[in-house]
This record gives C-alpha cells, structure tokens and sequence, in this order.
C-alpha cells in the first residue's frame, strides 16, 4: 500500500487540486469576517413564480388598518380603561382574597393590553382615545367616554350600576364586581366576534393575535368568576 508521501507523487493533480480548494476556503472565510454579508431581503411570489430579491434598504411596511380594526382598538380601549377603574375598588371595598387576586390579574393584563393597543394606534397614525374619568373636571364614575363622545361599548356598567358597585362593601361588592365583570367581560366577546364578523377586518397579524387573545383569556375569567359566584350560595 502507498504511503501518503507516494499518493501524492503519484497524483499530483489532485494535491493541486485538494490545496487550492484548501486556499480558496480560508480566503473566503478570511473575506466574510472583514466584510460580513449584507441581509438579504426576499418577497416570496406568487405560487409558481420565482421569488425576488430586494435591496438591502428595503424598510417594512405596515399594512393598511381596516376601519373596523381602528374602530375596534380604540373602543377596546375605552372598554378596558373601565375594567381597570372597577378592579381599582377591590382593595378598599373587600377583604375577599379570592377575589383581590382576580382583581390584580384582570387589572394587570389589561393594562399592559391598553398600552399595547394605543402603541398599535400610534403607529398606524390613528387617534388614541383617553377616558374622560382622566380629564380633568370628568371625575364621573364609568363615563368612559373619549374625546370623539365614543359611546358605552358592549357590556360597560352604566354610571348608575357603577356608583352602586362604589357604595358597596363586602359581600355586596363581591357580588356586585363579579356579576358587573361577567357583564363586562361578554360585552368585550361581543366586540370581538363583532370584528371577525366584518369583512376584511381582523386581517392584521398583531390585531388578530389580540383578538384572539382577549377572547380566550375573557371567556376563561368569566367562567373563574361563575365559579365564585356559586360558591357564594
């Protein structure tokens, strides 16, 4: 058997070959560390045709908001602000500690989600409605009206049934919350099916993922809360 030393004097030809390949590696490899590749930036076509490479400035464009996905965000927004006024009762109006964390994990999500919602807004050039209980001299209990005098959404308190739900105090206000919250939490399944219903809304990736968040995570909540209620009889 040849040694090593022999294979290469007799096949010279592939030496030459195996070490220029050898040469053209580590230069490459040298190339993409001093001057690293530029993104590739590729739009997939349509099926059948050969997708296609654009610059490397290419920026992301948003795509346009149906009428019904602003109209949506920002009438979930108002919904969600009067949520969040409700929970901000608990701690002085009940002991109930099942009811205390309820309150802490339905005025948590919802307050990151309408922070998420007016950074959606805000981005897509749309309006931001703000509570008028945030106003100054608009200090009334559930008036969670914007700016545009956008009315109620679906299953907000009325002033009366929010001034009740004030005055209450312990088992009355746990009564009051849970069944005013079940109310509330099915006005906003309502909104949501109410997108999905309309024709080219709910097209947005963002908005659609919320969506569909706030409709499972609501339909979640209302059934811990008539639990709760049973468990008051």
């Amino acid at each position: 058997m040849p040694t090593l030393l022999q294979a290469i004097l007799l096949r010279p030809g592939a030496f030459f070959v195996a070490a220029v390949s050898a040469i053209l590696l580590s230069a490459a490899a040298s190339a993409q560390q001093s001057d690293p590749a530029k993104p590739v930036v590729v739009q997939p076509s349509a099926p059948g045709q050969p997708s296609k490479t654009l610059p490397p400035t290419t920026k992301a464009v948003l795509p346009p908001a149906s009428p019904k996905d602003t109209e949506f965000m920002q009438g979930m927004i108002m919904h969600h602000a009067q949520a969040v006024e409700m929970t901000a009762m608990i701690l002085s109006h009940t002991q109930n500690k099942s009811l205390r964390l309820l309150g802490a994990r339905i005025s948590n999500s919802q307050s990151d989600e309408i922070k998420f919602m007016k950074r959606w807004l805000v981005a897509r050039g749309k309006s931001v409605p703000e509570p008028m209980s945030t106003m100054p001299g608009m200090n009334m209990p559930g008036m969670a009206m914007s700016h545009d005098s956008m009315p109620l959404m679906p299953g907000m308190l009325t002033p009366e049934q929010m001034e009740a739900l004030s005055k209450a105090r312990g088992r009355e206000f746990d009564h009051l919350f849970l069944t005013g919250m079940i109310q509330h939490h099915n006005g906003a399944l309502i909104m949501a099916k109410d997108l999905f219903d309309t024709a080219g809304a709910g097209q947005d990736a963002e908005l659609f993922n919320f969506a569909t968040d706030v409709d499972s995570g609501q339909r979640a909540e209302i059934r811990i809360m008539q639990d709760m209620l049973e468990k008051e009889r």
